[in-house]
């Protein structure tokens, strides 16, 4: 799909995963033991046949830069296809400035310079699967100015409250972005993906410019639905929008059930990563593991329930994991309870003997803490 270029868009403002965001982006959080979160819009884009795709990178970009390198093992055309990383340039103290608009138009030469005549545009903290080279014929037929990504939910009072909705008409018109606050439990869940003329969204950079230095992509989308036509594509399938570290553990846990994993991953649609070159997963004589996932490189003599554990991890003899996502490289020592937990790379707890979060608010262990 050579007619559209591939941009995957940082969170905003409005968006921290309290800890875990202090060392990375939302996109290099580690996913399912395997994965990193912006495999997931970078594989979608792969498969679509988008071969020339731009990461934007907001802060705190090392980790992400050395897992996309030169974006190879993404299954990118090898001699027409690039995944460039470009960055934010805001130079104000103030964060409020560092929104997605300023990033485009500090990096909008390399934008305008492809040859692409669309743009398609994903979120870098959104897990879900599509096709969108789809979207963009649909696109294209409909004759629209702009289409938005949605998803229909029933649960939107209590889950994706940091995240807009679309208020859309009986023809799938949108009317207008506004943030879902939890006042109601059917929402359309904007899934911060945009299909549109390459030079009618440079035109939206230069005009968000003049309106306001805080302005986003989604306030100009806003303004503009009076007079363009903006129409709205319902998304099926799996979705889950990491905004805080409740809906990061939920995400993961969730898709520890097979059923539900197999909504979002499909043989005939991979999702690329890095790999990894790390021994089998060594299971000792006192290892006991139900309904988990646990990824290659761990050594494991403890108890596991409900989990998913990354890569490199060690479980000691007669630990206790149960409802809890361990990122790769952390250890819990022998005899050592953890319930409802999140517990980042390389921690270690050796001393604590029991940590027990509530089921609604689970619980965050730092990263390289030892406890």
């Amino acid at each position: 799909m050579s007619k559209a270029l591939g941009i995957v868009n940082f969170s905003g403002n409005h968006i921290w995963v309290k800890g875990m965001e202090e060392y990375r982006p939302i996109g290099a959080f580690s996913f399912l033991g395997r994965y990193r979160v912006i495999d997931f819009p970078i594989s979608n884009m792969s498969n679509s046949g988008i071969d020339r795709i731009q990461v934007y990178i907001r802060r705190k970009p090392r980790s992400l830069v050395e897992h996309l390198g030169t974006g190879r093992h993404y299954n990118i055309n090898s001699k027409r296809g690039r995944l460039h990383i470009l960055f934010s340039e805001s130079k104000g103290d103030n964060d409020l400035y560092n929104t997605d608009i300023a990033a485009f138009s500090a990096n909008l030469e390399c934008i305008e310079r492809s040859h692409q005549p669309y743009v398609v545009i994903a979120p870098s903290y959104m897990v879900y699967s599509a096709d969108f080279s789809t979207l963009l014929a649909n696109h294209i037929e409909s004759e629209a100015d702009i289409t938005l990504l949605y998803h229909s939910v029933d649960n939107a009072k209590d889950t994706f409250l940091n995240c807009n909705t679309l208020n859309l008409n009986r023809q799938k018109g949108v009317l207008s972005l506004e943030q879902n606050r939890g006042n109601a439990k059917n929402r359309n869940i904007f899934m911060d993906t945009y299909i549109m003329k390459k030079d009618l969204f440079t035109d939206l950079i230069k005009k968000a410019k003049t309106l306001s230095s805080m302005y986003t992509l989604a306030d100009i989308v806003n303004n503009a639905c009076e007079d363009l036509d903006v129409r709205g594509i319902s998304h099926r399938g799996y979705f889950a929008s990491i905004t805080d570290l409740k809906s990061f553990y939920n995400a993961n846990i969730e898709l520890i059930d097979f059923k539900r994993a197999s909504n979002l991953f499909d043989d005939e649609w991979p999702v690329y990563t890095r790999t990894n070159d790390s021994c089998p997963t060594q299971y000792f004589e006192t290892a006991d593991v139900k309904s988990s996932v646990v990824s290659n490189g761990c050594l494991i003599e403890g108890t596991i329930e409900n989990s998913v554990i990354g890569r490199g991890c060690v479980i000691k003899k007669g630990a206790v994991v149960k409802n809890s996502v361990v990122l790769p490289g952390a250890m819990i020592g022998e005899d050592i309870t953890i319930d409802y937990q999140v517990v980042d790379k390389h921690a270690k707890i050796i001393h604590a003997k029991e940590i027990i979060a509530d089921p609604e608010n689970p619980g965050y262990i730092r990263r390289e803490d030892t406890l």
